[in-house]
């Protein structure tokens, strides 16, 4: 099997094969299956990313979506991820480490995680058995185990699905993993 170092340089390079026009195209139906989950139909309270150019592309999802759900995004401090509600493309800014767009420092950080109904997940690759594996840092693990009752949805595109990918014993499961 590979290691995971290798697998994230080769899905590195299959993802700069495409332009972000193509990602953008890809990333339509993959966010058309999210919508048409009932557990998202159900949620009132949505974690989701705002999507780097090399992620499933969920902007056009948010903007879509923030008037009619509670839409928590995650900004990055030090090793961790604070959630705050996405209220509008006003609120975005430049996060200070990676430069993602995430919601301003200003906005009060959402702290009931007990609350969140759906969690959206970007992930490097993901396999047949819903595992995940991330770029390395563990934001994504860390604050998945502190939401354990809310319906988790890795995203990715279809060439990100392996037959298998290597997991350690902190990595958590995805509930469901949707490609185009």
């Amino acid at each position: 099997m590979e290691s995971k170092q290798e697998v994230r340089k080769r899905i590195r390079v299959l993802k700069r094969e495409l332009t972000l026009e193509q990602k953008m195209q890809r990333s339509e139906p993959i966010m058309h299956k999210v919508e048409a989950l009932p557990a998202f139909e159900m949620a009132h309270t949505v974690l989701l990313y705002w999507s780097m150019d090399d992620e499933v592309q969920t902007h056009a999802f948010v903007n879509k979506w923030y008037k009619g759900k509670t839409l928590l995004l995650p900004c990055v401090q030090g090793n961790d991820l604070v959630l705050r509600q996405y209220s509008g493309p006003e609120c975005m800014v430049a996060g200070e480490q990676f430069g993602i767009g995430e919601p301003d420092a200003s906005l009060p950080a959402f702290t009931a995680l007990e609350n969140i109904d759906l969690i959206i997940v970007p992930g490097v690759a993901f396999d047949h058995s819903c595992n995940r594996m991330g770029r390395g840092r563990g934001f994504y693990d860390r604050l998945l185990k502190s939401t354990p009752h809310a319906v988790k949805v890795g995203v990715a595109f279809s060439f990100q699905i392996l037959d298998s990918i290597p997991t350690e014993p902190f990595d958590v499961k995805m509930d469901h993993v949707i490609s185009e």
